[in-house]
């Protein structure tokens, strides 16, 4: 049996004339021998409008009750397309994350995927040509409805190649494809055949929204060869799978960025041991998620600063429990700054070549941009500037490392 998974984000199935042009790519899909499993999402809009009954409906929303709300978005799109596919005499059923099923943890709002019955859709996939799947959505072992956040349909949609045999994945959506950087940011940002899935995974990281980052983490565990395409055309889009020769000899794929920053800096701290713990032991304890971390001792060595990065959703709570800290620890001050940002250069071909921090840091001193924290990895270096020189930060880097047009993969 051939089988293919295909998904479909929010403004692909927006409205009728959207569905029509799916029904089209898995009309295809099937005269080509497959047996196809369609996950979508919820039509563009839809979640937000759920989410925000919730808030009219309660001052502090349930978390187990809003997700068994805003699931009925995915819920709406499966039975509309199903009847479409009906009307067009496929032989087809929508199933919902918890008739598979697809279990997961209680963690409700961002439930991570523990199992997939694919046994029991290998079945169904006999009586059936196609599988119409809500994505984002799947339940307990006690069968609680979850969701598994922002960006999960594209989780459930891999998940599901992965538990069929790592079967191919197409990841269709509004744009055709992964690009070298964003070109709503700079004009020569080129398409990409191929990215591997470490590279892919840095991007999503950093806030691509191509890509939810779990999808991603799932593709690369299990081998599915995920590809990104538009839905409103035939281009060919982006392979994401597993790196080759060919793509570690390009110095550097890709340019992201992440305005969801903010910076915060605890100063005055005791010099010794165990003060670190002391600061992120409570901000982890508390769900708060921190990147780049910078420690610096005083000349007298009887004082530190540390500096680190939050999202700004989390800049306040962050606050709140740094100053706690600072009283309890005998720290001088907490200061904030949340006009920050990313940016990263990205590439698997860092690995084997030198001196791609050292061009980057060049070209931004040559435009005037002060560099405020740095942090790196095997395949990316990251450097946190003021965000309004963001966009000039990305072209520049672009253009240093030849990511444009001309340049072939």
């Amino acid at each position: 049996m051939r089988i293919l998974v295909q998904k479909f984000g929010g403004t692909s199935v927006a409205n009728l004339e959207c569905m029509k042009k799916v029904r089209g790519k898995v009309l295809a899909g099937l005269e080509k021998g497959y047996k196809m499993v369609v996950v979508l999402s919820a039509r563009s809009g839809e979640t937000n409008r759920l989410l925000a009954l919730a808030d009219e409906w309660s001052a502090s929303p349930d978390p187990a009750e809003c997700d068994s709300l805003v699931s009925t978005g995915e819920q709406a799109s499966i039975a509309l397309f199903t009847m479409l596919l009906k009307d067009s005499g496929v032989k087809a059923r929508s199933l919902l994350g918890f008739q598979i099923p697809i279990i997961t943890d209680s963690d409700f709002g961002k439930a991570r995927i523990l199992s997939i019955d694919s046994a029991g859709l290998m079945k169904l996939l006999e009586e059936y040509d196609v599988l119409v799947v809500a994505g984002f959505q799947g339940c307990t072992e006690d069968r609680r409805i979850t969701t598994l956040g922002r960006g999960g349909s594209d989780t459930s949609a891999v998940a599901v190649a992965a538990a069929l045999g790592s079967v191919e994945c197409e990841i269709y959506t509004d744009v055709d494809g992964v690009y070298t950087t964003d070109p709503n940011l700079c004009s020569t940002a080129r398409k990409m055949d191929r990215v591997s899935y470490d590279e892919m995974l840095e991007m999503a990281s950093m806030g691509a929204k191509v890509l939810h980052i779990r999808s991603v983490e799932f593709a690369k565990k299990y081998k599915v060869p995920v590809h990104v395409r538009s839905t409103f055309t035939d281009n060919p889009g982006t392979l994401v799978t597993q790196e080759d020769s060919t793509m570690e000899a390009v110095l550097v794929s890709g340019i992201a960025y992440d305005k969801d920053q903010a910076r915060v800096t605890m100063h005055g701290l005791p010099d010794q041991p165990g003060i670190a713990a002391s600061i992120f032991g409570p901000l982890s304890e508390q769900g708060v998620l921190v990147d780049m971390i910078v420690q610096n001792s005083s000349l007298d060595g009887n004082t530190a600063d540390i500096t680190f990065t939050v999202s700004r959703k989390e800049l306040k709570k962050a606050l709140e429990i740094c100053e706690d800290i600072r009283k309890n620890i005998g720290a001088t001050e907490v200061r904030h700054d949340a006009g920050v940002a990313k940016v990263s250069a990205i590439g698997v071909g860092m690995r084997n070549h030198s001196g791609v921090a050292a061009r980057a840091f060049a070209a931004l001193q040559a435009e005037g941009i002060n560099i405020l924290m740095i942090s790196t990895s095997e395949i990316k270096i990251t450097i946190l500037i003021q965000e309004k020189y963001v966009e000039l930060a990305v072209r520049i880097l672009h253009d240093t490392f030849g990511l444009d047009w001309d340049i072939g993969m």
